[in-house]
């Protein structure tokens, strides 16, 4: 048998209190180090606990909980700092592919519904495998640390 080394993920299954307030409120007011970037009116930050490495949101500075509800500024930065972000993961990573977007609601699988945010998630051929299905464990092959390191260094 193989062990899976995770250590990043314990903090996840032991956490038995949900965070105060707002994660990505919270995340900008201080300053969390899992932040790639910050625009004028939306910013970037790697997932915590991530579905695959480079997991990465786009996140509006304003708490809102959809994206109808988004500004015509909000909308054009945020598609700008996807575009900006796939190339970024695309130099760094070299993913074959991606999953780019937002589950609204509780239903549609949100874990925060109350603040919207784009998921971008980098894909490789046979990343998804029995893991996920039958023992409800993602395999992440580098340290968040690291990702964010190499994906912020070919944000401009």
């Amino acid at each position: 048998m193989k062990n899976i080394w995770a250590p990043w993920r314990i903090e996840y299954i032991l956490q038995t209190k949900k965070e105060d307030g707002c994660i990505f409120c919270n995340a900008v007011k201080n300053n969390d180090p899992l932040i790639l970037q910050k625009g004028k009116t939306c910013f970037s930050i790697m997932n915590k606990f991530p579905y695959t490495t480079g997991h990465c949101m786009i996140v509006p500075f304003r708490h809102i909980a959809s994206i109808e509800d988004l500004n015509d500024n909000e909308s054009k930065e945020i598609m700008t700092m996807i575009k900006k972000h796939l190339t970024a993961i695309k130099a760094s990573l070299k993913p074959q592919g991606f999953n780019v977007g937002s589950n609204i609601g509780h239903v549609a699988g949100a874990g925060v519904k109350e603040h919207v945010h784009i998921h971008i998630v980098p894909r490789w051929e046979g990343d998804t495998n029995f893991m996920p299905a039958i023992s409800e464990v993602h395999m992440i092959s580098e340290h968040i640390s690291a990702t964010k390191d190499k994906i912020k260094g070919r944000l401009s």
